[in-house]
């Protein structure tokens, strides 16, 4: 038996046009998977130049998960629903996080979108006995003088994670969390574009290099796997050493 083949398996990536999201999604579908992935643009080709075949194999969705109508009009291609991870994800730099209205806008989008979205698709994971996987971020362990909003989202998401994989364990639905350190992404560009500072970075990290986006993915194969069948309400912090 292989419990890493999800043959047959649908999975939705929240934000899996780009990134760790896509990242994810595209491991899943090498491991046989139905993967459908949401992004912001109109087509799955809006993304081709920019991104090359990342989303070639899967299924695009556009939905933007910061207007509620979308969300709400949203109705799945698939009858069941194996594995929700959500990644989506914003963070402003140049203090713009300290401006009350873009707070609440990183706060709506890394937040409280995710909660939305788990309403969303509770009944569906509760049928399949699926698993659902959050991105939150060693950012949720340290202060961010820069990124207040970004910060207490992503700490928020780790509370969030506990509470439903608590109140839905009953329902058959296993929540948990991954929280990366330093991966090269369009989020993490301030660092990784800045030698010194990604030099002052990388000597905080007892492995000396940043992450990979398909390290990140094999973690979230390994929660949505039988491997972790006993594993619940928990964030599991993939840095390369960074916060010890």
């Amino acid at each position: 038996m292989n419990e890493l083949d999800f043959t047959g398996k649908h999975v939705l990536v929240i934000g899996g046009s780009s990134g760790i999201g896509n990242g994810i999604a595209r491991a899943f579908l090498a491991r046989g998977a139905v993967v459908h992935v949401w992004g912001t643009r109109e087509r799955k080709e809006d993304y081709m130049q920019e991104e090359g075949s990342v989303l070639a194999g899967l299924h695009y969705h556009k939905v933007d998960v910061l207007r509620s109508e979308e969300l709400a009009a949203y109705e799945p291609p698939f009858e069941s629903l194996d594995v929700l991870v959500q990644s989506q994800g914003l963070v402003l730099y140049r203090r713009a996080e300290f401006n009350l209205t873009e707070f609440r806008r990183v706060i709506e989008t890394n937040l409280n979108s995710v909660m939305a979205c788990a309403m969303k698709f509770h009944g569906l994971l509760a049928a399949a006995r699926g698993t659902m996987i959050i991105l939150s971020s060693v950012a949720a362990f340290l202060a961010t003088k820069g990124n207040p909003a970004y910060n207490a989202s992503k700490a928020g998401v780790l509370g969030l994670t506990r509470s439903l994989g608590q109140a839905w364990a009953a329902d058959g639905i296993r929540v948990n969390g991954i929280a990366p350190g330093l991966v090269e992404t369009k989020l993490t560009r301030v660092t990784t574009d800045d030698q010194s500072r990604l030099a002052a970075t990388l000597q905080r990290i007892p492995l000396g290099r940043m992450g990979t986006v398909e390290e990140m993915a094999g973690v979230a194969l390994f929660l949505a796997s039988p491997l972790s069948s006993y594993i619940v309400g928990q964030t599991i912090v993939v840095d390369g050493g960074r916060l010890l």
